[in-house]
């Protein structure tokens, strides 16, 4: 039994992608269109958002800023009066790799503003009417593009870890909330993903993805009715397994894979 309505016949539905100019969102924003949805992408670069909307007839571009709240509030209104959304993807991320001994207080703040703020920007303006849209018969879905950097503390993860497992909490708390009343919720844990954000690493990143094979993996589990979307499973299963570990044997056995 699936925990959520299986999503896989995307014509006509409506979907809002947030942080959709690069990487992930980019590419999920294209297989969407691809098929059949109609697809509105956000971000803060302009120019990048309305390059999408000129090759992909029928999908629009809607620059948004999630650090400022009342933006996001109005953009929300704007889309929600033309029609209801039927997926609301937060895809928006920011990273950068920090170390306790290189502390930098602004970027730690500005990834707790991207990844967790502007999620909170984006539930808020969202979520009365993916209630109403369910009250009406739809079956609306909301997700979170989180990462298994979220699961455990890893070395150089202490300004991104911590925004992303608190997005992994976030969904499973609104699972709980919201699936009762009609919306489907769900959460994305990515490994690595070849994106303008992971090209900062300076470590051979294990299983790498290209963007639209993330993006592929994602379809696949909304078409399942995942809660859990993660993925490559060869990669993200290790993962799991050291989950569960003690810390008396977590914490070392990370020191000696990372040599940090």
């Amino acid at each position: 039994m699936p925990l959520n309505p299986p999503l896989s016949d995307w014509r006509g539905k409506r979907v809002w992608l947030v942080g959709a100019s690069s990487g992930i969102g980019r590419a999920l924003a294209g297989q969407l269109h691809a098929r059949g949805a109609q697809v509105i992408v956000s971000a803060r670069q302009q120019a990048l958002l309305q390059a999408f909307a000129q090759t992909h007839p029928g999908s629009q571009a809607l620059a948004l800023d999630v650090t400022d709240a009342q933006a996001v509030q109005q953009a929300a209104a704007h889309l929600q009066a033309q029609a209801p959304l039927d997926l609301v993807c937060y895809c928006a991320g920011h990273y950068a790799p920090m170390r306790a001994d290189t502390l930098d207080l602004p970027e730690l703040l500005r990834h707790q503003q991207v990844n967790l703020t502007g999620a909170l920007h984006v539930l808020a303006a969202v979520v009365p009417g993916l209630l109403a849209s369910a009250q009406a018969g739809r079956m609306p879905h909301l997700s979170l593009v989180a990462s298994v950097a979220g699961w455990r503390g890893l070395p150089q993860g202490l300004a991104y870890g911590p925004t992303k497992a608190a997005l992994i909490n976030l969904a499973e708390t609104l699972f709980l909330d919201l699936r009762p009343q009609g919306v489907g919720v769900s959460v994305v844990n990515p490994g690595f993903v070849d994106t303008p954000l992971t090209r900062q690493n300076d470590f051979a990143m294990p299983a790498l993805l290209t963007p639209e094979q993330a993006a592929q993996a994602m379809l696949r589990g909304w078409a399942r009715g995942d809660f859990e979307l993660h993925f490559p499973r060869r990669f993200t299963l290790w993962l799991k397994l050291l989950r569960v570990l003690p810390y008396r044997w977590y914490f070392p056995l990370v020191h000696r894979m990372t040599g940090l």
